[in-house]
This record gives structure tokens, sequence and C-alpha cells, in this order.
């Protein structure tokens, strides 16, 4: 088999006892798991919940706190204990760890996004297995990841892995709810994640987490957009992780193998950053960005909105409505108020620039649902 970069998530979930806090035999066993990926010859990264499993009982609560100050205190206390437990049982085995904790910000912010790749590309480049958790001690609720599972994909993604394997305490996607549905069927595998699987998937996560289905399928479906395909089940024993890669896990494998890759620029722009304001584009410049692959001139834009410097990302529209890429604009936004509409030659006079693309093709992400960050 040939050697995989493959991304791991443990949901808590799948690390912790009945009672919330955090268990001990599933980490080495995880630990275990993971390390036979390694020896395999495969590049491993673990995205791992746990870290309010571990510190909510050395700060006296009896059970996992509802409040989220309560949660980001546990955090604060638990993160350091969570990896000390993995630092202990990799070290057993022979492998270095390191830890990266992120947020939203983190990706959305481009230089930090950067930064984000290459510190793994390099950790990986020394054989050493990136641990990585959400900042849960200082992020709030609009910054959070959903019990790690988009941080998941979205790794996956920043890395160009080949696989992402989302660890969780059910086994696989079923066309129905299993516990409510006794003749709902298992999905063992899918091309993509459907509107109507979304439908079905509930909102609430296990009493120990904060994902839950719906967060494991709006995850899958980031990663597949990005080239990477994706495995959501559950499984037990040190071999787990190799049945698994091997095709024989006890779960639902989605998408195929064929799926290219994106370029990390294209997906800071489609996926991770900031928009500072929208254009109107006619039919001729659609059918130029979106069929034939061309840059965005100013002679398509039909209407702008916003406030915008050179460099920001803007979203593109049609005439009819439909949102239909993001792209890094060339222009500020009053430059582009100025020459919207004017041929090529007559925007770098009025602008006085060498080149005239609103949007260059290298800086386009197509949105469509047909064509997604192509």
């Amino acid at each position: 088999m040939a050697k995989q970069r493959i991304v791991v998530k443990i949901g808590s979930s799948s690390l912790t006892n009945s009672d919330g806090s955090l268990c001990t035999e599933k980490i080495k066993e995880h630990v275990t798991a993971i390390s036979k990926l390694t020896k395999q010859g495969d590049e491993v990264i673990l995205i791992s919940s746990g870290a309010v499993a571990a510190g909510f009982p050395v700060l006296g609560y009896r059970t996992r706190p509802v409040t989220l100050a309560g949660k980001q205190a546990a955090a604060a206390v638990g993160q350091g204990l969570l990896m000390q437990k993995y630092y202990e049982y990799f070290q057993l085995e022979g492998i270095v760890t390191a830890q990266l904790l992120l947020t939203r910000q983190n990706f959305s912010q481009q230089d930090q996004y950067n930064n984000a790749y290459s510190t793994l590309t390099e950790l990986l480049k020394r054989g050493v297995l990136p641990i990585i958790n959400e900042n849960d001690s200082i992020a709030v609720d609009e910054l959070t990841f959903g019990d790690n599972d988009m941080l998941s994909a979205l790794v996956s993604g920043l890395t160009h892995a080949d696989f992402l394997i989302i660890l969780t305490d059910i086994n696989g996607l079923y066309d129905g709810i299993p516990h409510k549905h006794s003749q709902a069927k298992k999905y063992t595998f899918l091309p993509e994640i459907t509107d109507d699987l979304l439908a079905i998937a509930g909102k609430a996560g296990s009493k120990v987490g904060t994902g839950g289905m719906r967060s494991k399928l709006e995850a899958v479906k980031t990663a597949l957009s990005i080239g990477v395909q994706a495995f959501i089940g559950k499984g037990e024993g040190t071999n787990k992780l190799l049945d698994i890669a091997s095709g024989k896990g006890d779960g639902t494998y989605i998408g195929y193998s064929i799926n290219a890759s994106v370029k990390n620029k294209k997906q800071w722009i489609g996926i991770h950053s900031n928009v500072a304001g929208r254009i109107v584009i006619d039919a001729g410049a659609e059918c130029a960005v979106l069929i034939n692959g061309k840059s965005l001139l100013p002679s398509g834009v039909k209407a702008l909105s916003g406030t915008f410097e050179s460099g920001d990302v803007v979203e593109v529209w049609s005439e009819k409505g439909d949102l239909i890429g993001k792209g890094q604009i060339n222009f500020t936004a009053e430059e582009l108020a100025l020459i919207k509409g004017y041929s090529n030659q007559e925007a770098k006079v009025k602008t006085k620039r060498d080149r005239a693309e609103v949007i260059h093709r290298n800086n386009w992400v197509t949105l469509t649902k047909e064509r997604m960050l192509k």
C-alpha cells in the first residue's frame, strides 16, 4: 500500500468514561492504533478533543460543566493533562509529538494560515506527530469548530491529506436515525454528502461532546470539496486504524480517490477568508470565468458594493442573483467603480496600471453547487 497522509479525528465520546471524564485505557488504545499507522509508513496528524474532559474533575466539577466559563477553565487545566498522556504513551512507541492549538482566526488570517501550513509541513518532514485541538480556553461560540469536526476537515485540506478518519461512537451513516428507526440501513460508501443526508442528521451531540452527526457531515462535505476522502465510524482494538485505512472499517467511506487536491491559496480564498465586498458581473463574464477559465475583466463588471482594498477578497454574483465565486481583487472599490464596464486598455489608462484583470484566474474560486472550489 502506498504511503498516505492521514488526519485522524478523535472526539470526546471516544476518549471518555461514562461520567464524561478522560479514559486512560481509551487513550492508550488510540495511541497504539495510530503508532501502527506510522510504523507502516503513513504520516498521521491527530485532531483530538478531550481537554475539557481531562480538566473538569481536577477543578472539582462532578460532571462536565455547561457554562462557557466552566468549559474554558476546564480546558485550560485539561489541555496540559491531555497532552501529558499523549506524550507519555507515544514516547513508549518511539514517536515524538507536537501540540498546536487553533481557532477560526488562525484560518481566516492569511499569514497565520500560511504559518500553520509551514509548521505542520516541517513537523511531518521531521517525523513528528502533530496533535491539534481547538484553543478551547479562549475560543467563543462563533469561533468553534463543532467538537473539532470542521477543524479536522480544514486541517486535512491545509496539509493536502489523502484521507480523513473521523472516529465516533456510531458505526457510520444511516438512511434514518438508528435508535428511532429500527429499519434504518447503513451506508458503507457514499460518493458525496447530499442535502437529504444533512436533513436526516440530528443536531445534538453526545453528552460529552459538542458535535453531532450533522457537524460531521458538514465537515466531510468540506473535506470532499478540497479533495480529501473521508470515513465516519467507530473502531475497537489496536488494529482499527489499519483496518479503516485498508477499506475494512466499521463505518461509512465517503468520496472517491480521484478527487484533486485544491491549492492552499484557493482553499483560503474559498473557505477561510473574510469577505470585504461584492461585485455583480454580466453573462459574458460569467461564462468566461466559469466555463473558459479566464480572468475577470473590467468590461464584465456591472455593479459593486462594499469598501475594499486591492488584495481583499470579494464575492462575485451573477445578474440573476446567484453567488458564483470569490476572488482576491486587484483594485480598490473606488478604482473598480471608475473602470467597471470599460475595456482593458481604457481601464489601464484610467488606473495607470500595467494590467487590467479585476480578479486573476489564479486568485479565483468557483462556488457554484456543481463546481465547488475549482
